[in-house]
């Protein structure tokens, strides 16, 4: 599985603060969906999590079952020193598609567009895979061809469709209502239940 976009290149990204993604707090679709769970022991895992503000305010919330899955050490570090009282067992330095447990809840924000296009076949299927049966992956993706040969890589919601409908069913779609204003109508807001 080829991936031009690997350790090194994401440790450089975080080390010189490329990170334009980065909005610095909870994105607002993602908040929302987080306020309306009762069950505060939800598994709940975060891949390609950055800086991984929806976990830090899971953990505010009494969520204490989340995991947080980089491929870059850096991000886990720097939450870890803002988070003193995570768990580290929890924080997890370590590919993706490598990656092997399950959850009842998996939360995208800006992973799946970090990733080589190539690769989005592979994302739906494991997506799959590290999911309890019922299990859900909620949370953004852009709604715009970005036409970068570098990530942040959008996409349209024809081609998401194809690569998620054979492994989830499609709970929501739709364009996200509370986007941030920079992101207003240009990410859709999903929740997807493993079949």
């Amino acid at each position: 599985m080829s991936n031009s976009f690997d350790k090194s290149y994401w440790e450089k990204r975080y080390s010189n603060s490329e990170t334009g993604w980065d909005i610095g707090h909870v994105s607002t679709p993602i908040k929302v969906y987080i306020d309306q769970l009762q069950n505060k022991s939800l598994k709940i895992l975060i891949p390609g999590c950055g800086n991984a503000y929806e976990a830090e305010y899971l953990f505010d919330q009494g969520f204490r079952n989340v995991f947080l899955l980089d491929l870059a050490r850096q991000p886990l570090q720097s939450f870890k020193e803002k988070n003193p009282n995570f768990p580290d067992e929890q924080l997890v330095c370590e590919d993706f598609f490598s990656h092997d447990n399950t959850y009842d809840l998996i939360i995208e924000q800006t992973f799946f567009c970090a990733l080589d296009p190539s690769l989005r076949t592979n994302y739906a299927k494991k997506m799959s895979s590290l999911l309890k049966q019922g299990g859900k992956l909620v949370g953004l993706l852009f709604n715009e061809d970005f036409g970068f040969e570098h990530p942040p890589f959008g996409g349209t919601k024809d081609e998401y469709l194809n690569y998620f409908k054979p492994h989830f069913n499609i709970k929501t779609f739709e364009i996200a209502y509370n986007s941030i204003q920079p992101r207003e109508r240009r990410e859709f807001f999903v929740i997807f239940e493993k079949k």
